[in-house]
């Protein structure tokens, strides 16, 4: 049940009481390396490296090159904070853009999961994306250590975790890109923590991430949808060091009648927020699902399962007739492309992400390629591929990513099969191992060193150990 956002941060009698924004500016300020239980931190270090490697592979996307003209365009001021992939080294809040670009440039980032029925899993947000950057940008700055910065990332998630959890789904539902909206507050809350504000300027930068929270789904398939999650990381940057400075801001952005909850989704659950950060974390429960492929999340239990189908069945492309995929009804809203034209929209097309996997028996980074999208086998593929909506994919709720697949053979046999959710979720999890599998092959893919990618696997494993925050970053920029 939604809570008005009207009520919250009165008691009984009337009188103020600390409110939720302020209750979120404590948890960021008082929080300490030994609350965070050893599986977060073990889970962390997981998102961590995989962040890192999607930076790299990142600096080569398109994307990346813009950005960096963009650095050129107004003057590259020089600063301590690196841009991962280049020789850039800017000031933190530009680093924090192009950074969290980067990691969402091939939307092969992790995502978190819902808890409640009515939150619609893979479509709350992307923690890393809008956390980490900020996270590395003031810690390199800063000549942090690991732990510290370890922290101040997962203070970040769990904060933008919490809110996009409890806002109202008309939020998303209705337009909004929760990793840019969220993730702004994740960005203000690392940030902040980094630079080691008290409780009073926490709750002001958090404030000043409210008001500068925007991002469109509209955009989903085109480069602005990292962007998203570059300008978040970069505003809640910004939004700490005004208020570092004095900056004045609200103390209720959150749950005030026209604050971030009532006005960008019309209402919030309480209950999925107040006392609920860090009890549990959300790396401890319900966790946080890493990307197998670099497509919308929720084409991933779909791809998990027709892999496993191939392979159990040994499905030939040329032996297809049709294959139906359904799923709830969320899941075609975010997969808007049904017929894509290149390799952003093919992301969010369930329809390219079948016919890739019956065509090449896998889907990276690769496949992922304007050339291979525009093939004609893969277009008269898709055209077999039917996406709908399924009455018990429906009923099995949208925190689910309930998924049921019809493989129609020319010998007349259909193979069927149905998965929840995807490899990389808890349910199906990484290892530690396998991450790091993932982040040489991205690193591969940015024509990165070998040696130095596989220090920084090592490093990772050791994050909070690290004196030094600068010799992670030096073996991720170019010389």
């Amino acid at each position: 049940m939604n809570t008005s956002a009207t009520n919250k941060g009165f008691d009984s009698a009337g009188s103020q009481s600390p409110g939720l924004s302020q209750e979120v500016a404590n948890f960021v300020v008082n929080t300490s390396i030994s609350d965070l239980p050893p599986v977060v931190v073990e889970n962390g270090k997981k998102s961590i490296l995989d962040g890192l490697g999607l930076a790299l592979s990142g600096s080569v996307a398109k994307s990346g090159e813009y950005v960096r003209t963009h650095l050129e365009d107004i003057g590259n001021p020089q600063g301590a904070a690196t841009v991962i992939g280049s020789s850039h080294r800017v000031s933190p809040r530009f680093a924090a853009f192009a950074n969290g670009v980067g990691i969402h440039a091939d939307d092969y980032d992790d995502t978190q999961l819902a808890v409640a029925r009515d939150r619609v899993y893979g479509l709350l947000t992307h923690p890393t994306a809008p956390a980490l950057p900020a996270a590395l940008a003031l810690g390199e700055a800063r000549n942090s250590t690991g732990a510290d910065v370890m922290l101040a990332y997962h203070l970040g998630v769990e904060v933008e975790c919490k809110i996009a959890e409890a806002i109202d789904p008309r939020h998303y539902q209705t337009g909004f890109h929760a990793t840019a909206t969220c993730g702004t507050f994740a960005a203000a809350s690392a940030a902040g923590r980094l630079m080691g504000l008290n409780s009073e300027q926490m709750v002001r930068a958090l404030s000043m991430a409210g008001s500068q929270s925007a991002g469109l789904r509209e955009n989903f398939g085109t480069m602005t949808k990292p962007f998203h999650a570059g300008r978040s990381s970069e505003s809640g940057v910004v939004a700490a060091q005004f208020a570092s400075y004095g900056w004045t801001a609200t103390d209720k952005i959150l749950e005030a009648p026209r604050g971030f909850f009532a006005a960008a989704g019309g209402g919030y659950d309480a209950n999925a927020i107040d006392g609920k950060l860090g009890a549990p974390w959300t790396f401890d429960n319900p966790g946080v699902s890493i990307k197998p492929h670099p497509s919308g999340s929720l084409t991933h239990p779909g791809m998990t399962e027709m892999l496993r189908l191939i392979k159990a069945h040994d499905i030939k492309a040329e032996d297809v007739v049709s294959v139906r995929v359904g799923t709830n009804s969320n899941m075609p809203n975010a997969l808007i492309h049904r017929h894509p034209t290149n390799e952003l929209q093919a992301k969010f097309s369930m329809e390219f992400c079948m016919a890739i996997l019956l065509l090449e028996g896998r889907a990276g980074l690769p496949e992922f390629l304007d050339e291979t999208v525009m093939r004609p086998d893969v277009k008269a593929m898709i055209e077999k591929v039917d996406f709908c909506v399924d009455e018990r994919a429906e009923a099995a709720g949208y925190h689910l990513m309930t998924t049921y697949l019809d493989i129609k053979l020319k010998d007349g046999t259909t193979i069927s099969g149905m998965a929840d959710f995807g490899k990389g979720s808890p349910a199906n999890p990484m290892s530690y191992q396998e991450v790091a599998g993932k982040f040489l092959e991205n690193a591969e893919f940015a024509r990165w060193d070998m040696g130095k990618a596989k220090t920084v696997v090592d490093m990772v494993a050791e994050f909070e150990n690290l004196k030094s925050i600068d010799t992670l970053m030096s073996l991720l920029k170019a010389d």
